[in-house]
């Protein structure tokens, strides 16, 4: 087997007593699965799926060993489909990537063409993974409530889960739009790091949960940005200003909300889901591109931790240990 053939991943591996370790490892192009696209990867990111994929999570990923990586940016090393050609810049998040593929936490990943997507001219890949899938889907996040009509002038933008990666960019993302964005951290040490990315004001996320037991609270925000779900969204929906929408992304705290319909009809509120997994290609490409224009953050240098490929292990047992600080892109190829 020649040195081409074979690459380094971080594998998962369940153990005869059932638990899950996980190490960088050889492996070789012939174990990826038989897809149209074998692409080198450059650089990918850390997201909480990805974490939870390598402790062994089954609702994630079913089968062992495993590569996680729900993101990747890297180089086609060739496509039987023909759509790509050899050499092209591609990017590649969502779909099964990560959970039941191998990821992009492996210098190799094998995936159907149509899940990628070229690379926009202002981006270079090590910028596409700053945002990563915490970036797009924050950038989602406020496509969405844009299309439900928010607007800066409407007041201001609550943002939970604020320290966190789809937080951190979507605090940045807002401000650089020109809204007003508050913060909520259970991390209060990191206030100033918040109010540098762009919030002008941090609340501890406890104080949402004030009006737990009322069916509604008083109107404070224009709109939001939840990646906690749980009480947490439910609050935050009690205290919206008429017409206001709440983007929902997480379920950090909760998957379940519980709360009477009484916001909804007395306030014209909305509650708006956002997938950033199955989304259709063509939307996926358009974001890439608001990404690369009016989405595209200055000195994207300060917005994320460059870590190697063999530092994984430690920096993904943060995500389940609630360290989590901004975003961590990988150097694949720094193994």
């Amino acid at each position: 087997m020649s040195t081409s053939d074979t690459f380094k991943a971080l594998v998962v591996e369940e153990q005869s007593d059932h638990r899950f370790t996980k190490s960088v490892i050889k492996r070789s192009i012939s174990e990826l699965p038989e897809n149209d696209l074998l692409i080198d990867v450059h650089y990918s990111s850390l997201n909480f799926k990805d974490a939870m994929s390598a402790s062994g999570n089954k609702r994630i990923s079913q089968h062992f060993p495993h590569t996680p990586g729900i993101d990747a940016a890297g180089v086609v090393v060739n496509d039987k489909s023909g759509i790509f050609n050899q050499g092209d810049e591609v990017l590649v998040f969502g779909y099964d990537l990560g959970m039941n593929t191998p990821g992009g936490l492996g210098q190799k990943i094998s995936i159907p063409a149509n899940w990628a997507v070229l690379r926009p001219d202002t981006l270079t890949l090590k910028e596409a993974m700053i945002y990563g899938t915490g970036g797009l889907t924050a950038a989602l996040c406020i496509q969405k409530l844009e299309k439900m009509g928010a607007s800066p002038s409407d007041g201001r933008v609550a943002v939970t889960g604020a320290t966190g990666g789809v937080g951190s960019i979507s605090i940045a993302l807002l401000s650089q739009l020109g809204y007003e964005v508050v913060a909520f951290s259970g991390k209060p040490e990191q206030s100033e790091k918040l109010k540098a990315l762009g919030a002008t004001e941090v609340l501890h996320r406890d104080s949402i949960l004030d009006v737990k037991d009322a069916l509604a609270g008083k109107p404070r925000w224009a709109h939001a940005i939840d990646t906690l779900g749980g009480d947490f969204l439910t609050g935050l929906l009690k205290q919206l200003k008429p017409g206001g929408g709440v983007a929902s992304v997480g379920l950090a705290a909760s998957p379940e909300i519980a709360m009477s319909v009484i916001p909804f009809i007395t306030r014209g509120i909305s509650l708006l889901g956002v997938d950033s997994v199955y989304i259709p290609l063509k939307d996926k490409q358009d974001i890439w591109q608001r990404v690369a224009t009016d989405m595209k953050l200055a000195d994207l240098e300060k917005y994320h931790h460059e870590i190697s490929l063999q530092e994984t292990p430690e920096y993904l047992d943060k995500f389940l240990k609630g360290q989590v600080i901004g975003r961590y892109l990988v150097n694949v190829r720094n193994a």
